[in-house]
């Protein structure tokens, strides 16, 4: 047997795999490529004992085990833990892009799990929809939304409907999402160093990057995982993301933070996705440009009247059907950058 697992192939035979994996006396780890959403894929080395560990909080946090709805792609670690989460569960999970009509196949509790742009479209199909067709994924116990922010008005819409949104911050690194609505899965610690990054630590965390040990040493340090993520902790030690460390534009000598600039617009526009970046500017340096996802007419001065302090407001608009994805779902950077560069 191999030192690693390379995990490929359809839902089916991933499936197939985790099931042997799961059963052997020898697992060996996994490895999982990540989205390379900012550039070339890491391959993430997880072993059996950080999974399970994973997928066991999970089921502790969401009220016990389920059946669960694969609509993820299953290359990736969120759809790569719906299908484990099965079979630790011993529960057959139902794969499938068809959500409303998955709830016939389904027995007991069930779960699904999303990004938030298939959220926004169920919410869009939604309002088209027949009432049993609502009620059809109202009746999930509970639908976890991950590998992105997710807006505020979104959630409250998804709600207002009867959906359970159980929001997840997580990562390859982590077998998938192991903070839930801010709230640490069992056996996971946060904290955060001096520059406000979040650290993490527990059972959950990778062993390492495939072939690359500078790159390990660097992101796992003492036990705790360096994410590369910025946050704080609120009053009631939940934690709230803030956005990636190099998501911040320096502009004009103001320190923008992308996310929390994308995070104003999202919540006052009608939007499908909304994204903020930095490009190379003579006079700023790097210049904020939002890149909006919208059905409507909507102007520069409109979105920067949306942002606050003015300083982090966008100097440039760029429109677009839609927010180019990469096959986890998750934001492209690289064709953004790319898109606005062109325009």
């Amino acid at each position: 047997m191999s030192s690693l697992r390379p995990v490929r192939g359809t839902a089916e035979e991933i499936l197939g795999l985790l099931r042997e994996w799961d059963a052997a006396d020898d697992a060996v780890p996994l490895v999982i490529a990540t989205s390379g959403s900012t550039g070339t894929p890491k391959r993430v080395v997880l072993s059996r004992d950080a999974m399970r560990a994973s997928a066991l909080a999970t089921h502790e946090r969401l009220g016990g085990p389920g059946q669960w709805v694969l609509s993820l792609p299953p290359t990736f670690v969120a759809g790569v833990q719906v299908l484990y989460r099965s079979v630790v569960a011993g529960t057959e999970p139902v794969v499938t892009t068809d959500v409303v009509g998955a709830r016939g196949r389904l027995r007991g509790r069930s779960y699904l799990s999303l990004v938030p742009t298939q959220l926004i479209r169920h919410l869009r199909d939604l309002h088209d929809a027949s009432a049993e067709e609502i009620e059809a994924i109202a009746e999930f116990d509970a639908v976890l939304v991950g590998g992105g922010p997710l807006n505020p008005v979104v959630r409250s819409e998804a709600e207002r409907q009867g959906i359970r949104v159980v929001q997840t911050y997580g990562m390859s690194e982590t077998c998938g999402g192991c903070v839930y609505d801010g709230r640490p899965l069992d056996g996971l610690e946060v904290s955060l160093d001096g520059n406000g990054e979040v650290l993490l630590g527990g059972p959950m965390l990778f062993d390492g990057y495939e072939g690359e040990p500078d790159r390990t040493a660097a992101a796992l340090c003492e036990g705790w995982f360096h994410t590369n993520d910025l946050g704080r902790l609120k009053p009631d030690g939940s934690l709230q993301v803030l956005g990636r460390v190099d998501d911040v534009i320096i502009s004009g000598g103001v320190k923008v933070p992308a996310s929390a600039v994308a995070a104003m617009i999202s919540a006052a526009e009608d939007a499908l996705g909304v994204e903020v970046l930095g490009t190379p500017d003579h006079e700023w340096g790097e210049r904020v440009v939002a890149v909006v996802a919208t059905d409507n007419v909507i102007s520069l001065a409109h979105v920067r009247s949306l942002v606050e302090p003015r300083e982090w407001a966008p100097r440039q608009l760029v429109v677009v059907d839609q927010i180019p994805l990469l096959a986890n779902g998750k934001p492209d950077r690289v064709a953004l950058r790319r898109m606005v560069l062109d325009a």
